[in-house]
């Protein structure tokens, strides 16, 4: 038996547990872990620093270093983030429909946790703890797979879970991390039927074609990190340029920072460079199509890759459209890859 196969067993056993534990006993754990987040915040930092270390040797790209970096700060946003999840309501149980046949016969559709789930991510640690503690709430365990980049930040963060979880009723085994992060351990996780009841790509269009073609077990396939926002002709055009400004530039390394802006046309003369204006104080780079440039004639000219590129830096692509069903068109060909 594999090593995986190993973590896959393991993770079915400590899923009989999970599946049936109360809405109190997982807000239990989730807080245990958000607290031991914080408790270990010197040792994920220290552990984080090797990777960090790592990849300016390997020749990471800033944007690439950005995304992996942790800070106290950032290591409190995961603990939040972790305790925001204890706050939602429980998706386990919810009854989503009933009918009763005339037999008397009570027919119901219930939400149950959907087993063990597989996550393979790239380079940003605080995934672990996202992922792990929705797949918790859920009621489900979780196998998580991330990049070498991140290989000690993401295990010093498990053992901080995999320990707060042993302070609680739910199984230490629930959260469990794949320490091989070898192409061939990737393809493994993609194939492990029996274990993994469910497996989700969480990275660039490379990564989840990759998990889309080889997978033998069941995928959700995600969007690949070109963001959109759409500015429709009856938008508030103060409210636009600052929900734009916060989309580009608050962060701009991470995979949900807006790459590509669409400006229905009936507004654009005005909301342009109302919105570039905003940009500009943070020196964001636009390419944009004739008709944008038309407007604003010192925005660079965009081609055919601007539309799909996830930049990860100061640079955003700008698009007039006349309708939203355009705007819809653009944004499901850019960011699925599907035409």
């Amino acid at each position: 038996m594999t090593v995986l196969e190993q973590m896959g067993r393991r993770a079915k056993t400590a899923e009989r547990t999970l599946m049936t534990a109360s809405t109190a006993e997982k807000n239990d754990a989730l807080l245990k872990l958000a607290d031991a987040l914080l408790q270990n915040t010197a040792y994920i930092l220290e552990e984080n620093q090797k990777d960090l270390d790592n990849g300016r040797k390997n020749g990471l790209s800033d944007a690439l270093l950005d995304r992996l970096a942790l800070s106290e700060a950032r290591i409190a946003g995961m603990a939040h983030g972790v305790r925001a999840v204890a706050e939602l309501p429980d998706p386990v149980g919810t009854v989503l429909c009933e009918t009763v046949r005339p037999n008397g016969l009570k027919i119901q559709k219930v939400t149950v946790p959907l087993g063990v789930i597989g996550v393979i991510f790239e380079a940003r640690p605080n995934v672990t703890s996202d992922a792990a503690s929705l797949c918790l709430k859920a009621g489900n365990a979780v196998i998580l797979r991330g990049g070498k980049e991140a290989i000690c930040s993401n295990t010093a963060i498990t053992a901080v879970m995999r320990g707060a979880l042993e302070q609680s009723v739910l199984p230490a085994d629930c959260v469990q991390l794949v320490a091989d992060t070898s192409r061939e351990s990737a393809t493994a996780m993609m194939q492990l039927n029996g274990y993994i009841d469910v497996l989700i790509p969480r990275g660039g269009a490379g990564l989840i074609r990759a998990v889309v073609e080889n997978a033998s077990v069941p995928v959700i396939e995600t969007g690949v990190g070109n963001c959109h926002i759409y500015v429709d002709k009856d938008a508030d055009l103060d409210m636009a340029a600052e929900i734009v400004y916060n989309a580009k530039t608050s962060r701009v390394s991470v995979c949900n920072a807006a790459e590509s802006l669409l400006v229905h046309s009936a507004i654009a003369e005005k909301a342009l460079p109302k919105i570039k204006a905003r940009l500009d104080e943070k020196q964001v780079e636009l390419r944009g199509d004739a008709r944008a440039r038309k407007i604003c004639p010192e925005i660079a000219p965009a081609d055919e890759a601007d539309w799909g590129t996830e930049y990860l830096d100061y640079k955003m692509s700008v698009k007039i459209v006349d309708t939203l069903d355009e705007a819809i068109a653009h944004i499901f060909t850019y960011s699925t890859g599907h035409s």
